[in-house]
């Protein structure tokens, strides 16, 4: 009895601490993560919590732009960061910067750029050059993001419709900063909206039109890298492995966007 005693007694033992390292291991894996890939993080955090025990904290900033809270202004503040998910040429100025460690940059996705009308109006005609450019000049107002997409439309695509009509869509254009696009079209305060379809999808009171189209669109890789003064690179490494394997891709995919490595194969197919 004794020795059976003794042995329950080493056996529970072990297993505590099993328990504890498990404990120890299990990290709080801090996330700055930009619109384009917030709502796919959102989904695929959970999953990635339940399989692993660590946990992800989310902050949400765009890639670019004069907010505050964008994630190259956090990190000028200081603020504290395991990892950073962003448009890739903007993370790829941070690890210039030295604000993201060279080498770590793992390209996550595509996205493209779509544009919305709120629910129960029509969906116009955007399919071609012409039409878009109709679109664009009949509607009563125009919102787009302060991040990639809205740069893109303001300097490479509203330029091309001609210098009158230029000037006439920016006038009843605005940026939306600090927000979705596609809420201030659900409210009505925008009659049409334009941002990366992976931040319109989620967003409740629209109707999803489509994607520019081609002579207009500019797809966005969005990557993610480790931040300098990570207190869990492990952990975040851990997570970008995850993120990037086959069983994360339907979660991605549902949310309009196309995980890297199946973009990448495509094109060379092509």
């Amino acid at each position: 009895m004794h020795t059976r005693r003794s042995k329950y007694k080493t056996l529970l033992a072990a297993g505590l601490l099993l328990s504890w390292a498990g404990l120890l291991q299990a990290a709080e894996v801090i996330v700055m993560s930009s619109g384009g890939f917030y709502s796919a993080m959102e989904e695929l955090a959970p999953i990635f919590e339940k399989e692993t025990g660590h946990k992800v904290t989310l902050v949400s900033g765009s890639s670019m732009g004069s907010s505050p809270t964008a994630i190259p202004a956090r990190m000028q503040r200081g603020e504290a960061a395991d990892l950073l998910m962003l448009a890739s040429s903007e993370l790829d100025k941070l690890i210039a910067q030295d604000l993201a460690v060279k080498g770590s940059r793992v390209d996550l996705v595509h996205s493209k750029i779509g544009m919305v009308v709120r629910q129960g109006q029509a969906r116009p005609d955007i399919s071609t050059k012409q039409a878009f450019d109709k679109v664009l000049l009949e509607a009563r107002s125009i919102g787009y993001s302060a991040s990639a997409s809205g740069t893109h439309l303001v300097n490479n695509v509203f330029p091309r419709l001609g210098i009158a009509e230029y000037h006439q869509v920016m006038a009843k254009s605005k940026e939306v900063v600090k927000d979705r696009v596609a809420s201030w079209v659900a409210r009505g305060d925008l009659e049409i909206g334009f941002q990366q379809v992976s931040e319109l999808l989620p967003i409740p009171g629209v109707e999803f039109v489509g994607p520019i189209p081609a002579p207009y669109q500019k797809v966005t890789i969005f990557s993610a890298g480790v931040a300098k003064g990570s207190k869990q690179p492990e952990a975040g490494q851990a997570l970008i492995k995850f993120l990037t394997s086959p069983s994360a891709y339907p979660l991605i995919t549902k949310q309009g966007l196309e995980p890297a490595a199946l973009a990448v194969a495509a094109e060379k197919k092509q």
